[in-house]
């Protein structure tokens, strides 16, 4: 990563800073989505359906979501890396709580406030690198920052089924919280060495309510801002509405173990990796356009691929390709969500990924109930052609915006 050039080194930013993120990120995306190669295990231990187990990932996004209105402006007022920095500190013991819950109803309520404590670590990231990475060079250092995220979220499905077949569910909780404890501390003393202009960019005033009102009525009043929350919020219920089930489609579809099924979900990161690690090409190849249109396609066929397949084979380059394809278009929704309000920065990503994860949620939730009447492979194959639709009409969006 290289940062904006500076005239006196005690005001530069030290390289380790975005690494720190990113090991913050892998701890997030390994609490969102532990849980999914873990449902079958819930459903045994527990004695209940599979709709209501699927809630440990609902309540997580929500909660998620919903602060996302508080991080975003407390990010923006005392610092975003500080308010990092607490929130790992807080996820350490968040994940703790998961994985000594005694029943179904305290893991809910743990799960709950855990996504309530990782909802400041990936959206002020982004934030932060907005702030202190110019316009035109910042695709490619979020995609790298997102590195973290990316194996995070695959180590999840990986660790979660491993854990489903061998051990028990409480075991992926207290990795995670050992991962959560150690950068907090350590992105605590990061924080002492930045310089003042990475720290603290936005001294607002008045009470916190007035705040959050007043900075988020500036955000959705703004077109463009709306077409990006209103795309996020839909590509959220639909890319992870239907990778919830993936794991539990191929296990029940093709008579795989849960830990083998996670290795196969395990992919999707495999295809973001591609992507962070040639998002320099590929911006330079599609521009923000083509990468919407080519990531929502690629999207599409995947799920069709892995819902029909005749064998279990099919599902390992639909889920690399799933994941390719969802990061080309997640990361250009990012950028321009970096770029919504940038006075506002904290709060603008905050809604962001508010958006982004109350989709989630309402897909898991919906993905669920649907379960009832349908089976994966008709859910999965629903989820296709959503993405499809909802990615072209932002490319479509895109190309007239700019």
């Amino acid at each position: 990563m290289t940062f904006p050039a500076v005239a006196e080194r005690r005001d530069s930013i030290p390289r380790s800073a975005l690494v720190a993120l990113s090991v913050a990120a892998f701890g997030s995306g390994m609490s969102m989505r532990a849980m999914d190669s873990l449902l079958l295990r819930l459903v045994a231990d527990f004695n209940i359906t599979l709709s209501g187990a699927s809630f440990v990932i609902t309540v997580f996004g929500v909660a998620y979501g919903l602060s996302q209105l508080i991080f975003g402006p407390l990010g923006d007022r005392y610092g975003k890396y500080l308010v990092i920095s607490w929130a790992c500190l807080a996820c350490s013991v968040t994940a703790l709580l998961c994985g000594l819950a005694p029943d179904f109803s305290s893991l809910l309520a743990a799960r709950a406030i855990a996504g309530a404590t990782a909802a400041a670590i990936i959206p002020l990231s982004m934030a932060w690198i907005g702030d202190v990475v110019p316009y035109e060079g910042r695709q490619p250092v979020l995609a790298r920052f997102l590195i973290g995220q990316i194996l995070g979220l695959s180590s999840g499905a990986l660790v979660g089924g491993f854990c489903a077949d061998y051990l028990s569910w409480r075991a992926p909780f207290f990795l995670i919280s050992f991962c959560f404890i150690s950068i907090g501390f350590y992105l605590v003393r990061l924080n002492r060495l930045l310089p003042s202009r990475a720290r603290v960019l936005h001294k607002a005033e008045g009470g916190m309510l007035t705040r959050l009102f007043a900075e988020f009525g500036q955000i959705v009043a703004l077109r463009w801002a709306r077409v990006v929350l209103a795309t996020v919020l839909i590509e959220g219920a639909t890319v992870f509405g239907a990778m919830a089930f993936v794991a539990t489609h191929l296990h029940a579809t093709y008579d795989i173990s849960l830990s083998f099924a996670g290795t196969l979900v395990m992919l999707f990161g495999m295809g973001g990796l591609l992507f962070a690690a040639r998002s320099r090409q590929f911006v330079a190849l599609l521009g923000e356009t083509g990468l919407s249109r080519y990531g929502a396609l690629l999207m599409s066929v995947s799920l069709l691929v892995i819902a029909y397949a005749p064998a279990w084979g099919w599902a390992a380059p639909a889920c690399f390709c799933y994941g390719l394809g969802f990061y080309m278009l997640h990361n250009t929704l990012q950028i321009n969500a970096t770029q919504m309000a940038p006075e506002r920065r904290g709060a603008a990503v905050a809604a962001f990924a508010s958006c982004f994860f109350l989709g989630q949620s309402a897909g898991v939730a919906a993905g669920s109930a649907l379960l009832t009447f349908v089976s994966t492979r008709h859910l999965l194959s629903t989820s296709g052609i959503c993405v499809l639709l909802i990615g072209f009409y932002f490319a479509q969006q895109r190309a007239r915006h700019h």
